[in-house]
């Protein structure tokens, strides 16, 4: 692929004033299944064939376990389907495993730790999922066993890691600063394939710009389907090739500073306005909330979680406590619209509440991603539409919120990729659909602050 020669193209780029290989380390952090296996057995090939006399090339992983599987099962299973196949003979005693090829040349396994290399001169090191190292022993142990040697290089190769991977996290920030700097004479290369922190990670435009094996061995929709099912953070780690330590309050659907914009602490609903109540539940069933929708004087939006007293949100623990709640709104209040999306969590709830002769709306998906951009909209139109109490719930669900892409342009909350409750949020996206569609049916009462 494109990316696999450019690595190799700069990775061997010779020094025209002494003919030897320019770089000594080389740190490549790529995403996940992006072909760093088949990069990295092409470079070691090319050093045991390429360079006269022979070579030593030690390889390993995260664990002595999981680099010996990589040999066995990549390494050797695609040497023996190559050209190369009558050129070497495999040792596969534990401990001294080897691909030895007839110019004298050692493609072996070592242990990733502090004895790694011991008793060898090596030529190449390579030290593969480097997110796995706690520190730089491993690298250590090496060095030592490559410093005799005349073009000995070091290739670290990993997906980005966590707070625990220091060592690839020390040659990741290593590496930036040295492609800022770009100093003359630089014995280190760095290769890159990242996400920017503020891409949107269930764009498709984010994913061609930071994974170089899509549209090759990887296809959008698989991506897609990762996407859908993974945790956000892993998702992106895997997939995004992001330091998810780094990544702060995402505000990735609306701003931080334009949801500050529309806040009003003092915003109510007008006397004479229609009101909306929704509800919805957690997946994991822990938490419920209530919200409403309803029109302020001025004829903006008004949304806000419902209180059951002075600090008390409707926005608690269980889920048993929200159809009395909703029974006690609803009599008080006589809303236009009582609002549940019949596939949710809070879908159990609509038999109970409609026993009690509560009529609830219930809408379609289609309905429902409208609903999503209807928000949206309210915070983005030139002047806003929306105004809110700056409660903390709903700052929180917004401030993790992201879009679920339902293509050609239509979008809904994702749920599945969210690491914060997002039923505030979603509670009032639903009241304020449910106000736009009913609203022509007017409370019989007025409102008065506090619900």
């Amino acid at each position: 692929m494109p990316w696999q020669r450019h690595v190799a193209d700069v990775a061997l780029e010779i020094n025209p004033i002494n003919g030897r290989l320019q770089y000594r380390t080389v740190v490549i952090t790529v995403p996940r299944q992006s072909g760093k296996t088949t990069l990295m057995l092409s470079l070691m090939v090319h050093r045991a064939l390429g360079f006269g006399d022979r070579q030593t090339i030690l390889y390993t992983a995260q664990t002595q376990k999981a680099a010996r599987l990589k040999w066995e099962e990549e390494h050797v299973r695609a040497l023996d389907a190559s050209p190369f196949k009558n050129m070497y003979t495999v040792r596969y005693g534990m401990g001294t495993e080897q691909i030895r090829w007839k110019n004298g040349s050692r493609h072996a396994l070592t242990a990733p730790t502090e004895k790694a290399g011991h008793g060898e001169v090596v030529d190449v090191a390579v030290i593969d999922e480097a997110f796995s190292q706690d520190d730089n022993r491993l690298e250590q142990a090496l060095r030592p066993a490559m410093i005799t040697r005349p073009e000995p290089q070091l290739y670290v190769i990993s997906t980005a890691g966590t707070a625990k991977s220091t060592y690839l996290r020390g040659k990741v920030d290593n590496g930036r600063m040295k492609v800022e700097q770009e100093p003359l004479g630089n014995t280190f290369a760095y290769f890159e394939w990242s996400a920017p922190l503020e891409a949107d990670p269930g764009d498709p435009a984010t994913w061609w710009q930071c994974m170089p094996a899509l549209g090759h061995t990887i296809t959008e929709a698989a991506i897609r389907a990762n996407y859908e099912d993974m945790e956000l953070q892993e998702f992106r780690r895997a997939f995004l090739n992001q330091w998810v330590d780094e990544i702060p309050n995402q505000w990735m659907v609306i701003g931080h500073s334009d949801w500050e914009n529309v806040t009003d602490k003092a915003s109510q609903i007008a006397p004479d306005s229609p009101m909306a109540f929704a509800l919805d539940v957690t997946p994991d069933r822990t938490m419920g909330c209530i919200a409403v929708a309803g029109k302020r004087a001025d004829g903006k939006l008004h949304v806000e979680i419902t209180r059951s007293g002075e600090g008390i949100l409707d926005h608690r623990p269980g889920i048993n406590w929200m159809v009395p709640r909703m029974i006690d709104l609803y009599e008080k209040w006589a809303p236009c619209a009582v609002v549940i999306h019949p596939s949710s969590p809070a879908g159990t709830l609509i038999p109970e509440l409609e026993a009690a002769g509560i009529p609830v709306l219930k809408p379609n998906a289609t309905e429902y991603a409208g609903a999503c951009g209807r928000i949206y909209d309210a915070v983005y139109s030139s002047p806003t539409q929306i105004r809110h109490l700056g409660q903390a719930s709903l700052s929180i669900a917004l401030a993790g919120a992201i879009k679920m892409d339902l293509g050609e342009g239509a979008w809904k909350w994702n749920r599945k990729m969210v690491t914060v409750d997002i039923s505030p949020l979603v509670t009032i996206t639903l009241a304020v659909w449910g106000l736009t569609v009913n609203g022509n049916k007017r409370s019989p009462v007025p409102w008065v602050d506090g619900l």
